[in-house]
């Protein structure tokens, strides 16, 4: 079968599509025909060696997938699944276990159930589990327009919060737009901006997937008990460094956010947001945005486009 593999962990223009052996499920697996797979952060990283996990080489890419069930505990045979791991799901069968794997809902395509389990579960974690997210509050989302934020709008929304929504380009603004921000506003002058459209209020919680130069502006447009919840570091500016005084002053707090450790390694925990977000699902609140869609040779160029921020929504290779 064919499979997306690191020969070498010299980025990903140097991807290989190679033959390789089918995958042996373990009995805790669920072997999945790979319809679709989403392309994700840790695919890059990896493709250059400097993610957390470090697998022996040669080994397989992806971590989100949508296909159907072959066999496997808890599933039917033909069953429509989406499921994430830490790599592997990039080839056309995919053995994944099966309390990473879960239903998808008919209304979702194998596209956008590709778009769905690392991105949404991730939002779901730091708006619930990290952010305390109320029903009336109002969160900001940088890096609006790419995976990890149009679906922390989404699920803000199903929340229901307001939703701000900053970006770099009047483009991106569209995207937020379309994937549910209530507002939009560029990303300079996005703390003027953001007063504005709260009164002078602030708000409740901003997710940070971007950190760098914007990170202090961040801490300044909080409302009293807001949360700046870190999800990441996309800017490539640096970590940037909190002065714990502004959290004294005002009463806010900066909160990590690592669903992925924390979730793999509670048995059953992904299963238990994947139907908190059900209900989103079936209202048509959730709703992931697809970029573009790439063959499964070009997953190389999906990920220069990732690294180069020109993606929009969450990009998808489809194998079938």
């Amino acid at each position: 079968m064919r499979a997306v593999q690191v020969v070498t962990t010299t980025g990903p223009t140097d991807i290989e599509i190679r033959d390789v052996p089918e995958p042996t499920p373990g009995p805790d697996d669920v072997l999945i025909e790979v319809h679709s797979v989403g392309t994700s952060f840790p695919d890059l990283l990896l493709s250059r060696g400097d993610y957390q996990l470090k697998p022996e080489l040669p080994f397989t890419l992806g971590v989100d997938v949508a296909g159907t069930v072959v066999s496997g505990p808890g599933f039917e045979p033909g069953q429509r699944v989406a499921a994430v791991g830490g790599y592997g799901g990039a080839s056309e069968l995919a053995a994944i276990p099966a309390m990473f794997t879960f239903p998808l809902p008919d209304s979702l395509s194998f596209d956008e159930g590709a778009a769905l389990p690392m991105n949404y579960l991730t939002a779901q974690f730091a708006l619930a589990e990290r952010g305390g997210i109320r029903a009336g509050e109002t969160v900001l989302v940088h890096g609006a327009a790419g995976g990890v934020g149009t679906a922390t709008l989404q699920v803000a929304k199903g929340y229901g919060a307001r939703t701000i929504a900053v970006v770099s380009t009047e483009e991106k603004a569209e995207v937020a737009r379309a994937a549910g921000a209530d507002e939009a506003v560029l990303l300079d002058g996005f703390k003027d901006a953001t007063m504005a459209l709260t009164e002078g209020k602030g708000v409740d919680i901003v997710l940070d997937v971007v950190g760098g130069d914007a990170f202090t502006d961040s801490l300044r447009v909080l409302a009293p008990q807001g949360r700046l919840l870190v999800v990441g570091f996309a800017s490539g500016q640096g970590i940037p460094q909190v002065k714990v005084n502004r959290l004294l002053l005002n009463n806010v707090d900066v909160r990590g956010v690592g669903w992925g450790a924390f979730a793999m390694l509670r048995p059953g925990y992904m299963q238990e947001q994947w139907r908190a977000l059900e209900p989103m699902m079936a209202s048509g609140v959730i709703k992931p945005p697809i970029g573009k869609v790439y063959p499964l040779e070009d997953f190389g160029q999906a990920l220069v486009d990732m690294d180069e921020r020109r993606t929009l929504g969450k990009s998808v290779v489809r194998l079938r």
